[in-house]
């Protein structure tokens, strides 16, 4: 009996570094604010498949994203404003809805080599827009 709860005891704690961890990383990644929830399409798949929450930043020219569940220090995806040739919207379809957060809309976003998709609030959008255009003009492609 001591060893189960022993094992069971071991098994709250690691959860609760996990989730202490998790919090104390999000908060290190939104330090120099620009930060703002993101979803992101992993896997082209059909629509509500293959997707995973997570938190964006903008660093310079980069578009950085993180998972949010993860202890990676390191984004998962980067994008740089020079390799945005233009973004698409539309609303949630089939099972998106379910796996994005509420209220955001699907931003299709076309980089020179690939299409990626991601979701986020329309204020999110405005803030993804303005920074495209804020490029320097030796910089910026015209949409």
């Amino acid at each position: 009996m001591r060893t189960v709860l022993d094992v069971v005891g071991v098994c709250l704690l690691a959860a609760v570094l996990f989730i202490v961890l998790v919090a104390f990383r999000r908060r290190w990644l939104s330090r120099d604010g620009g930060t703002f929830d993101c979803s992101l399409q992993l896997a082209e798949k059909d629509h509500g498949r293959g997707w995973a929450l997570g938190l964006a930043r903008y660093v310079g020219d980069d578009l950085q994203w993180f998972r949010v569940f993860s202890l990676a220090w390191w984004p998962k995806l980067t994008v740089n404003r020079r390799q945005l040739e233009g973004v698409t919207t539309r609303r949630p379809m089939g099972n998106e809805p379910l796996v994005t957060y509420a209220g955001h809309v699907i931003v299709d976003a076309k980089l020179t080599d690939r299409t990626v998709h991601f979701a986020m609030t329309e204020e999110a959008l405005t803030g993804v827009l303005a920074w495209m255009e804020s490029a320097p003009p030796s910089t910026q492609t015209y949409l």
